[in-house]
């Protein structure tokens, strides 16, 4: 990451909450860090908020 301040990590709202398909997401301004909370010692997949932005537009526009 290129700060040094450690993230705040929050789980997906859409996460199951028996414990399994758990994302965790930390927004800096910068970029966005998306991780599985279930193995947090796996570097996580780092995108720019634009294409976050880009990502949760599309996602929340695709649910039925």
């Amino acid at each position: 990451m290129s700060t040094t301040e450690d993230p705040s990590w929050f789980k997906s709202s859409y996460s199951g909450g028996e414990g399994d398909n758990c994302v965790e997401v930390a927004v800096q301004l910068e970029a966005v860090h998306v991780r599985d909370s279930k193995d947090t010692a796996i570097r996580p997949f780092t995108v720019s908020p634009g294409a976050w932005s880009a990502f949760t537009a599309y996602a929340s526009n695709s649910r039925t």
